[in-house]
Formats: C-alpha cells, structure tokens, sequence
C-alpha cells in the first residue's frame, strides 16, 4: 500500500492540485481489502538513549553535527508535493553562534497559501476515505524511520537550529516525536472503536469518525521539535487536510521531520509544508471559509490574536473552527517547611534552567519556608555555579544559548531591573554575552516583593526568581501563588507531610493542568502525563492523549433500521381510539 502511495505521489509532484487527488485516488482505487480486524503492533514508549562518552550513539550524533555545521540546506514551501522556491529568503542561524547559518528557505506568498489550502482540500476528500489501518501505518512507520534511521540527522538540526544540547534534542526530537506519533495511531484507533453501547430491537447504531469540515492550520513553535510534528500529525492522522506553518527559528527540524513524514508514504497535500510570514499566514487562513480548525503553540499574544481574528471573520465562515491551543506559563515550585531540601534543589535547578528556561512549563518562581530559606538558597546557588553552558554539540555543555536576539534582550532587561530594584537582589548569574551566540547565565533573584514582575510576568529565559514566605504562612501564601497569574500550565509542591500534600492538591487544582508532587514542573511524557493548561496557557486538550485527538474529528451518528416489519400507522399507542 505504501509504495502504491509513493509512487502515486512522485507521479504528480509536479501537476496542479486535481491531478494530485486524482492520482491519490487511482492509487486507492488498486489497495484490495483484507478481511481482518486491524491489531496494532504493542504500543510503548521510546527507549532514551544515554550519549555516554565512547557509545555509538554519541559517535552518530557527532557526526550528524559536524554535517549540519558543514551545510547549507535550501528549504523550498511544498504544495501539492511540489517544491517551491518563491525567492523570498530567510536564513536561520544557529542560536549559539548568530553568524553561522543552517538553512535559508522561502517565505510562501498569500497566492502560494491560497494554493495549500485548495490542494489539501482536495487531497482530504480522499485521505479520509482511506481505511485507519493504511493511514496508521503511514504515521507507524514515519516512528520507525525517525526512530532507526533518522534519529542523529533531527537531533542535529534540533541542537544547531534551536541551542539544545544532546539530551535535551534526545528528549524532545526523538524521543518525544516517536511517542506523539506511535500514540496518536493507539489513541486514534481506541476512539473508532467507541461505539453506541445500546440498540434497540431490530436496529443497528454506529458512530461514524468522521475528521473535520474544511482544513486544520497547525502552527508550531521554536522550542520543541516534536510539537511541530504533532500539531500536523494528529489532525492528520484522523483524516484532515493540514497546512502547516514551522517557527523560523526552527525550520531546519521541521524541515527534516516534514521529510520523513513524505518518506513514510504521506500522500502530497495532506500537509502542506509553508514557511511563511506569521500575520500573512494568519489572515490567510482565518478568513478562509473553510478554516475548520487550529491547532497552535506559541505566545500568549498570537494565540490570542487568532482567536479574534477567528471570531471577527464567523459571518464570512462555513463552520465554527476548532482552535486548539498551549501558550505560556508561569510555573512554579512551592516547598513546604517538610520538603527534603537537597530534592528540591536539583529538581529546581534541572526545572529552572534546563533548555535554558525555554520551555513553557520551566520553573521560573519558587516559593520557599523562612525555615528553609538559608539551607535552600545557599546550595541552589552552589549548584548552579557549577552548571556549564556552551555550544550545544559540545558534550561538556549543560545549557547554551537563548533562541534568539529579541530572547536575549529580553531577559537582559529583566536582569538589569531586578538589579536596581530595592526589592530585588541577583543571587547568582546575570552576565549575558551576544558576541557569538544569544547566551544568558542561569540567573537568580531573590524577591521581597510577591508581585514583582519577575514573579508573575512570562520571561521564556534563564531566570528563576524566589519568594520567602513565613512558615505559619503556607495556605496564605498558597493563594498568592494561584491569584499572582492568570497562567495555569504547570506547578510542584515539595513537602513530606501528606496533610500538606494533600491540602496543595486541592489549593492548587485549577492553578496547574499539570501538577507534580515532589518532582520538577517539567518533563511530561506521551502516555504518561497528557499535556496542557487553562486560563490564559491554553485549551488544556492535553497533547499526547485520546483528548487531543477528538477535537480533530466531527462524528456522526449513523442509525439502521434492520427489520421492516411492524407497525404500519402512524399513531402513538398511547392514544385510545375515538
């Protein structure tokens, strides 16, 4: 089926969209049936390789490295299977060496995005019609190719493009993308197998999973690989047509996991791969009649910009778009005077400054006991001194560089506040250096002040900022941690007392979709921990579960009557006769 599929594709990557569906459909029309009930293969998580100094891996991922630095790569917008390059460059430099470029690639016009969303259009109105164990199989084997032969070559680009180190590209590019895809195909097919568990006598009711009207715009961001491949994989997988626009800062990962995708037997324009203009790509798709859905990562302030645009266009709207998203957060750890000390130390420091901050579930406030306050601080600060930070495919580096010019000026404006505010004092860290790269020490405050900016506002850096509360305090201080943001992504509570454990579950249930009990508010595994948050971090439709996956589909109710006979009037029993 899948080479039917791939020779299909390369015969119509170069003719108009109708051409493509027509060929997607002769391919369709050649698959026969088997009379089987699909078994997936066991689905688990991806093993973590270790990087260990004289490990094949590690000599894989130098390699990779050292061909990502010694190239170029040309990254062309692809509709309808066609490679275009529209001429409008850009360049993606390396976060930790900004003179350094990786990729240039073409920014698609609003023509060229108009195009995208025709042709995936066209390509879904066969794709969904295609049975769930061949599009299955699509997304199973892109894992397996990922996972087997593809693993260095996406972590290279991963660690280059966007300043993570070996473990953290392993984390996020491998292991985590494996996981969304291998999944989304168990979750995907427990969904089609829920069914009415009732009928009547003499009738047979089905539910039809259908994916939505019109095309999913997926939207993904610069920190995390996997999720550009999961915001355009999951609508897919389920039968939609997705055009999907990458980061900047993250083109050359996408582009890479975009690849697999086509080499596991991805029809062409079922994605649409578009590098595009962030308000061009919006408008373009928001005022789309067939927009039927958005699935998005990214600021606070996009997401929010989406979602008017959305509500302004509704007249001009076939449907009511689906919009689907994650957005920020303000995450925190909160000891009570019970916590073990050295635990919360390293799950702070790992949680704080991993990836450099820029993750949006990274511990950026700690709330800490007076009684625990000297022990605590005295050591974070000594461990933190230690950490190193580099370039990311030097395997002495546990951090690297911010994202990118606008990150670090940011979190340099925050340093230099907190320097001269009375309320603040630097602890440790604070230098930043843009000679080569975007790099930030790990910072951190100490804060007099719970509703200092720092303690409440979004920095996406290097910067952890501390409060210290009175013991007889923890309830009281409690509520200040929930009322101090309208963020609710992710929270830790660290304390051996189970009364107090139990009381911050209940405290804090609606401050954190993903809380933690002694353990970093980071790390959330597909499978174990679903992913997402409320208020103003997101639609809390947890990515890498069942939940994600339905709000990409649009069932219907089917009812068959299987017996004629019966009663031939149209009168009600209830009602005696004249």
């Amino acid at each position: 089926m899948l080479s039917v599929l791939a020779r299909a594709r390369t015969a119509a990557s170069a003719v108009p969209a109708p051409a493509v569906a027509a060929a997607f459909t002769r391919a369709c029309s050649m698959v026969t049936s088997l009379n089987a009930t699909h078994k997936l293969p066991p689905i688990r998580n991806e093993p973590f390789k270790h990087y260990a100094k004289g490990s094949a891996e590690r000599a894989d991922i130098d390699a990779a490295c050292r061909q990502a630095r010694a190239e170029v790569v040309e990254i062309p917008c692809v509709v309808n299977g066609r490679e275009v390059l529209t001429g409008n460059v850009r360049e993606q430099t390396m976060a930790s060496d900004h003179g350094h470029v990786i990729a240039r690639y073409h920014y698609a016009s609003e023509e060229l995005v108009q195009e995208a969303i025709a042709g995936t259009l066209e390509a879904k109105a066969q794709w969904h019609r295609l049975p769930f164990a061949h599009r299955a199989a699509i997304f199973l084997r892109a894992a397996d190719i990922l996972a087997l032969q593809r693993r260095s070559e996406v972590m290279a680009a991963t660690m280059l493009g966007q300043g993570k180190t070996v473990w953290q590209a392993e984390v996020d590019a491998a292991v985590e993308l494996v996981d969304f895809w291998r999944f989304a195909v168990k979750y995907a097919d427990e969904i089609r197998r829920t069914q009415p568990p009732e009928h009547a006598a003499g009738e047979w009711n089905i539910m039809d999973w259908r994916p939505l009207d019109g095309f999913v715009a997926a939207i993904s961001p610069f920190n995390f690989t996997a999720i550009g491949g999961n915001l355009a994989g999951a609508p897919a997988l389920v039968g939609n047509g997705v055009v999907w626009k990458p980061a900047d800062t993250a083109m050359l990962a996408s582009w890479r996991v975009f690849q697999i995708l086509r080499e596991a037997g991805l029809p062409d324009g079922v994605v649409q791969f578009l590098p595009c203009d962030g308000p061009t790509f919006g408008d373009a798709v928001t005022q789309h009649p067939d927009l039927g859905g958005i699935h998005f990562t990214g600021s606070t302030a996009t997401f929010a910009r989406l979602n008017q645009d959305v509500a302004r266009n509704l007249p001009q709207l076939n449907q009511y778009p689906r919009i689907v998203g994650e957005t920020g957060g303000k995450d925190f750890h909160f000891l009570h005077p019970s916590a073990t000390v050295d635990h919360a130390v390293q799950a702070t420091l790992r949680g704080a400054f991993e990836y450099q901050g820029q993750k949006c579930s990274a511990t950026s406030r700690v709330y800490c006991p007076r009684s625990l306050w000297d022990d605590f601080s005295s050591r974070l600060v000594e461990e933190t001194a230690q950490l190193t930070m580099g370039q990311p495919d030097d395997f002495t580096s546990f951090m690297s560089a911010v994202i990118d010019q606008n990150s670090f000026q940011k979190c340099h404006r925050y340093i230099e506040a907190a320097r001269a505010d009375a309320s603040c004092t630097v602890l440790t860290g604070g230098r930043c250096d843009d000679s080569v790269g975007w790099f930030v020490e790990p910072t951190i405050i100490h804060t007099t002040n719970p509703g200092y900016a720092a303690m409440v506002e979004e920095i996406f850096g290097p910067i952890l900022t501390c409060y210290v509360y009175e013991d007889d305090q923890f309830e009281e201080t409690m509520r200040l941690c929930s009322q101090s943001t309208k963020y609710a992504l992710t929270g830790s509570i660290f304390a051996g007392d189970r009364d107090a454990v139990a009381l911050a579950l209940d405290r804090f249930r609606f401050s954190a979709g993903n809380f933690y009990i002694n353990d970093k508010c980071t790390g959330s595994m597909v499978g174990q921990q679903p992913f997402g948050g409320s208020g103003l971090s997101g639609t809390n439709d947890k990515s890498g579960s069942f939940l994600n996956l339905l709000r990409w589909h649009s069932p219907r109710s089917v009812k068959e009557n299987l017996v004629f006979k019966g009663r031939h009037d149209w009168g009600y029993p209830s009602v005696d006769p004249k």
